[in-house]
């Protein structure tokens, strides 16, 4: 497996980095576990984490111009978009640091028995198998948590984008964690799994494709280690007859073009209702034609390349294959005349339930769009999906809104705002799309032993 940084703009290689030995990343767990038995970490004072996780915050501050860079260098994120990604690290990283006194204290429990509580203990190492659509904040979403608890992270990062993931390492090592305490690994599938199959590993987390999901959820539960899974999404973007329609057609452009589409929980299905479809659609194709593509390191860009030219060539086929199948393209559909790895802003009408792409996730700047009559319409084509990731629902009756948002079968619906993410938000979904949460104080608890420990009455 080669790990090297590819600049999507101008699609030359930056730098290769070599891969770890099996020996090195064994010597890599060695070293967590220590971090995680350690008296002044795992199993030390809450307060000597915390204070870590303040300066892993702080340093996300002063670093953002070099952070950002990287990420846009490596995977071709619009700068701004970049600097965007290092705040909200920094936010999610102090979030714990703050809070994590509150999530963590004991809980009493009354009992005849005597006296009773769980008390929430670190459980051991953790692997991260980490993406490269965002490629810092996919990785504090587990370490912060990890850290806060006392658990170790050994993380395998996505093989385009090595130079965020020395960074971060690098980043928090400065900040004053301890040796083995996160430990960045240019390894293979096959080195995860030997490593998932050790005792000291404990749990497993993964952000990725839904074949990369299936394998590593088959591989931790076959060594009976917890997992966490956030994969794919189909996630809906509701429109009702009543919407602001001038509102859900700008946030609809960022929801599904954002990062080039290449996002988890984008827009990736437009369910309208049929009054509204025209103006709608109209709408949509007008913002889409408004992109300047170009050096996502320059200002002026709006629209980034894909990350790679496998995401491109991906894109160009899935749709091919939904044309081929009855779907049709109202505007774009083709790889962009341009330098760096641009695929045009594209949406496709007319996708039956026989069409390939009903079922499949399209991981670049591709919308389809649905028409349906009616409120029930729209839930039972929402929920005719393997995916549960998010959702959106843009209407004027609260109410209504509400309503909707309780019968479709997905892990989290906005109203009237974008699929989006906060540290103080737990993040996560359902059916194919994973289980378990990441962030907020579901997050936390995600790997933790909690402990009951009960004395008895005295006498």
């Amino acid at each position: 497996m080669t790990y090297q940084t590819v600049n999507p703009y101008t699609e030359q290689v930056v730098k290769t980095y070599p891969g770890h030995t099996d020996q090195q990343a064994f010597d890599a767990l060695a070293r967590a576990d220590a971090a995680f038995r350690s008296p002044t970490w795992g199993q030390g004072p809450l307060e000597n984490r915390t204070r870590v996780l303040s300066k892993i915050a702080d340093l996300f501050e002063m670093r953002a111009e070099e952070l950002a860079h990287a990420a846009t260098i490596d995977m071709g994120k619009r700068l701004e978009d970049a600097k965007d990604e290092v705040k909200l690290c920094g936010g999610i990283a102090r979030y714990y640091a703050d809070n994590a006194h509150e999530f963590l204290k004991p809980t009493p429990y009354k009992t005849s028995m005597g006296d009773a509580w769980v008390e929430n203990a670190p459980i051991g190492t953790l692997v991260a198998v980490e993406p490269w659509n965002f490629p810092f904040y996919q990785l504090i979403r587990v370490v912060g948590p990890a850290f806060a608890i006392g658990n170790s992270v050994l993380i395998k990062h996505a093989e385009g984008v090595p130079q965020c993931a020395e960074l971060f390492e690098s980043l928090v090592r400065d900040a004053g964690a301890p040796d083995g305490a996160c430990v960045n690994l240019f390894i293979t599938p096959d080195q995860v799994e030997a490593l998932i199959g050790d005792d000291r590993v404990q749990g497993v987390a993964l952000t990725g494709s839904e074949r990369a999901g299936t394998a590593v959820a088959a591989t931790a539960a076959k060594q009976l280690k917890k997992s966490t899974m956030e994969l794919g999404g189909m996630d809906v973007f509701a429109v009702l007859d009543d919407a602001d329609l001038a509102r859900a057609i700008e946030i609809g452009t960022v929801a599904r073009l954002s990062n080039a589409g290449q996002v988890c929980t984008a827009a990736k299905r437009f369910v309208v209702h049929e009054s509204v479809a025209e103006s709608f659609v109209e709408g949509l194709k007008a913002e889409f034609a408004k992109v300047r593509m170009g050096d996502p390191l320059d200002k002026d860009t709006t629209f980034q390349p894909m990350s790679s030219r496998r995401a491109l060539e991906t894109i160009e086929e899935q749709v091919k294959d939904a044309v081929k199948h009855g779907a049709k393209v109202l505007v774009g559909g083709k790889r962009a005349d341009h330098q760096g790895f641009f695929y045009e802003p594209t949406i496709l009408t007319g996708i039956d339930r026989d069409n390939p792409a009903f079922r499949t996730e399209f991981f670049g700047p591709v919308a389809q769009v649905y028409v349906v009559r009616n409120d029930d319409e729209l839930v039972v084509l929402a929920n005719d999906s393997r995916y549960g990731l998010g959702g959106s629902i843009f209407s004027k009756d609260e109410k209504r809104a509400r309503a909707l948002a309780s019968r479709i079968e997905t892990g989290m619906v906005f109203i009237n705002q974008w699929t989006s993410t906060a540290p103080e938000l737990p993040f996560g979904g359902v059916k194919r799309s994973g289980y378990g949460r990441e962030l907020g104080d579901l997050g936390i608890m995600e790997f933790v032993n909690r402990k009951l420990v009960v004395v008895a009455p005295a006498g």
